[in-house]
């Protein structure tokens, strides 16, 4: 199993509209790990790893969140490197 990472960056109204809690849904049901978190500026950085069609799927998921959000911009790169141990929970920080 080939085990690919990304990082990606949500702006918008995406804080107090249970963004992250949606994020580790979508994130556990497609077998993904990683950690969704509140940033200072206003967004939602997600770390996530597991397959490629997974991460694409949950990149795709991003664009539009939860129905109580409103995502402006989404940036999402693939993460060349990855930790030594990786999650094996998605979690919200």
């Amino acid at each position: 199993m080939h085990i690919q990472a990304i990082h990606c960056i949500v702006t918008g109204r995406v804080q107090g509209v249970f963004f992250r809690a949606t994020t580790r849904h979508k994130a556990l049901q497609l077998g993904l790990t990683g950690s969704a978190r509140n940033l200072p500026d206003g967004s939602v950085q997600v770390i996530a790893y597991g397959q490629g069609q997974a991460l694409s799927l949950l990149r795709d998921w991003l664009r539009i969140g939860p129905d109580m959000a409103r995502v402006d911009d989404i940036s999402c790169h693939a993460t060349a490197t990855l930790p030594s141990q990786i999650p094996t929970n998605f979690t919200t920080n």
